[in-house]
């Protein structure tokens, strides 16, 4: 989930790169990509289609911003109920580990709407029963978006002048080394919860 996303762009060409892997993505428009192993579902998200929600693996990498989204309404239901019932049900047709980019900051008791929907739901998968459960909390991301995020640029750019004064928990860090990371930690052996603060994420190879 998430594939036109900039962690997803990233996840889906390692993925296609990586011989283990068929990707299933689930999206609302076509992806720019064909290749053997790639096989794109139109998908609604809002009266989902529960058997073409089937896979050894799930990665969710959905997520907006409230102001891209319109409204908070619309933001809680892109970055909760969507990837909430992809889980779910996913869950239910077998599926044994899910992965989900979440952020620095989420906590469901924060005061910021944004940190407190982005902890919501990382309780809420935690709580559904897969074998392994990998949550990731990216600092500012770097890459190229479809979209201008105008707080988001002028973050990089303060992270980037600064950056021998950041501790490296809070260092900008690129969507494809959180892919890499996403794709290394599902073929961990690891079971149970583990989430991923950003210094962690990085320092995966």
């Amino acid at each position: 989930m998430g594939g036109t996303g900039l962690v997803g762009r990233e996840l889906i060409t390692l993925l296609l790169a990586d011989e283990r892997y068929t990707v299933i993505a689930l999206v609302r428009k076509p992806l720019a990509v064909i290749h053997k192993r790639l096989i794109q579902v139109t998908f609604n998200f809002d009266t989902p289609d529960s058997t073409v929600i089937a896979a050894d693996e799930i990665f969710c990498c959905l997520g907006t911003t409230i102001k891209e989204a319109g409204s908070k309404p619309a933001f809680y239901k892109v970055d909760f109920e969507y990837p909430l019932s992809i889980a779910q049900t996913g869950f239910s047709n077998g599926a044994k580990k899910f992965a989900l980019v979440s952020s620095m900051g989420a906590n469901k008791n924060s005061g910021i709407f944004y940190n407190q929907t982005k902890g919501a739901i990382e309780e809420a998968v935690t709580r559904i029963g897969y074998e392994s459960i990998f949550i990731f909390r990216p600092s500012i991301l770097l890459g190229q978006r479809t979209t201008f995020r105008l707080g988001e640029m002028i973050g990089k750019m303060l992270m980037r002048s600064f950056d021998f004064l950041i501790p490296k928990k809070y260092k900008a860090i690129h969507a494809s080394q959180v892919a890499k990371a996403m794709i290394a930690t599902m073929n961990s052996k690891k079971t149970g919860l583990h989430i991923l603060e950003s210094d962690e994420i990085a320092s995966i190879r």
